[in-house]
C-alpha cells in the first residue's frame, strides 16, 4: 500500500526523496498559491520546475494531459523523474494519470491541498480524466510513492471548496464508520485521519475494485451523472455538491430496496442538508442525467448497478434499480426538503 504521511513525517519523506531524485511540480492556477507554503515546509522544492495547468474540472481532459506531457519533455523528464502533484482532486487525478502513462510510467507523489483530495482523490491508487463528457472515463490504477497530508493547506481553501470535501467525509461515515460524524467541526486532523483510514482499509482489501471497493461509490452513480450533465452549463456544481445529491437519492432508494430505516434516512437528510444546498434540477435535467447513468463503470450487461445502505455504516454493492424507482428518488429529492 502507498504510505499516507501526515505533517512532519510527510515533509521529512519529501526532503529525503529530493536529496537524491529529480522532480517536477504539477499544480493548477488555483493551487499555485500553495507553492509558498510548500517551499517553507520543504525548502528543497524551491528551485524545482513547475508545470501549471488550468484550474477546474472542465480542464481534466486529454487536452490538458497533452500540454503537461509536452512540458515534461521540455523539462527533460525521464523515467527517473518524480512528478509532485500538488492540488485538489483534479490535479491528483490527472497528475497520477499523466505519471502512469508518461514513458510507460514514472513515479509520482500526491500532495493534496483540498479536503476532497486529502481524504479521497489522492488516496487509493486510482487515476483518471474525463472524456466525452463523462466523468473519469479514462484512467489507470497506479500507486503513488506517497501521499503527503498537511491540513495547514486547508487554510487557503475557500469555504465552498472545503464543504466540497465534506461530502466524502459523510460518505465514509455512511458506508463504514458512523462515529466519524462525531468529529465534524470538532477535530479537523482526527477527522481527516479517520476518514483516510476508512478508504485505506477498503482499498487494502480490494485494490482493483472487483468487489468491496465499490462501496466507496455510494452517492457517485447518480452524483457523477449530475456533475457531468451540469459541467459545461451556466450552473456547474462541484463534485461534492453533486455527490451530496446522489447520496440523498440513493439513500431514498435504499429504503425501498435494502431496508434503510426512515430514521436513518432522516438523519442522512439532516446531515447532508446542513452542509449542502440542494442542486436545482428540472425534469429535463433529470432525463439527461438518467441517460448518463448508462455509462457508469459499475454497470453490468447494460444494467445500472448501485451501492445502497442497509443502515448508516453498512453498505451493499451491485444493486439493480428500476427506472420507476429512479424517478421516485428524483421526485423525493426535489420535493422533500
Amino acid at each position: 500500500m502507498t504510505p499516507v504521511l501526515f505533517k512532519e513525517k510527510a515533509w521529512r519523506f519529501l526532503i529525503d526523496l529530493l536529496a537524491t531524485e529529480k522532480a517536477i511540480i504539477l499544480c493548477d492556477s488555483n493551487t499555485k498559491r500553495c507553492l509558498e507554503y510548500l517551499h517553507v515546509a520543504c525548502p528543497q522544492t524551491h528551485d524545482l520546475p513547475v508545470i501549471e495547468m488550468p484550474g477546474g474540472e472542465l480542464h481534466k481532459n486529454l487536452k490538458t494531459c497533452e500540454m503537461v506531457w509536452y512540458q515534461l519533455t521540455e523539462h527533460g523528464a525521464d523515467r527517473n523523474t518524480v512528478l509532485l502533484n500538488m492540488g485538489g482532486g483534479v490535479v491528483t487525478d490527472l497528475g497520477g494519470f499523466i505519471a502512469s502513462t508518461y514513458m510507460r510510467g514514472i513515479r509520482f507523489v500526491q500532495i493534496p491541498t483540498s479536503l476532497l483530495g486529502m481524504i479521497d482523490a489522492a488516496i487509493g491508487g486510482k487515476t483518471g480524466i474525463d472524456f466525452g463528457g463523462l466523468k473519469n472515463m479514462l484512467g489507470t490504477f497506479a500507486r503513488a510513492e506517497a501521499v503527503l497530508i498537511d491540513s495547514d493547506f486547508l487554510k487557503t481553501l475557500p469555504s465552498r471548496h472545503y464543504r466540497n470535501g465534506l461530502a466524502e467525509v459523510l460518505k465514509h461515515a455512511f458506508i463504514s464508520d458512523a462515529s466519524i460524524l462525531d468529529l465534524m467541526y470538532v477535530n479537523e486532523d482526527e477527522l481527516i485521519s479517520r476518514s483516510v483510514k476508512v478508504k485505506m482499509d477498503v482499498v487494502a482489501r480490494d485494490e482493483f475494485e472487483s468487489g468491496e471497493r465499490k462501496k466507496l461509490n455510494f452517492g457517485h452513480t447518480i452524483g457523477h451523472a449530475i456533475e457531468s450533465h451540469l459541467l459545461e452549463t451556466e450552473n456547474p456544481v462541484l463534485h461534492g455538491e453533486a455527490i451530496a445529491a446522489g447520496m440523498i437519492m440513493e439513500s431514498f432508494i435504499s429504503t425501498k430496496l435494502v431496508g434503510l430505516t426512515a430514521p436513518d434516512l432522516q438523519r442522512i437528510l439532516q446531515l447532508t442538508d446542513s452542509i449542502f444546498t440542494r442542486v436545482p434540477l428540472s425534469k429535463t435535467d433529470w432525463s439527461e442525467v438518467k441517460k448518463l447513468l448508462i455509462h457508469d463503470k459499475k454497470n453490468k450487461n447494460g444494467q445500472v448497478r448501485f451501492v445502497l445502505l442497509k443502515s448508516i455504516g453498512e453498505a451493499v454493492i451491485d444493486q439493480p434499480v428500476s427506472d420507476e424507482l429512479l424517478d421516485q428518488a428524483f421526485e423525493f429529492y426535489v420535493s422533500e426538503k
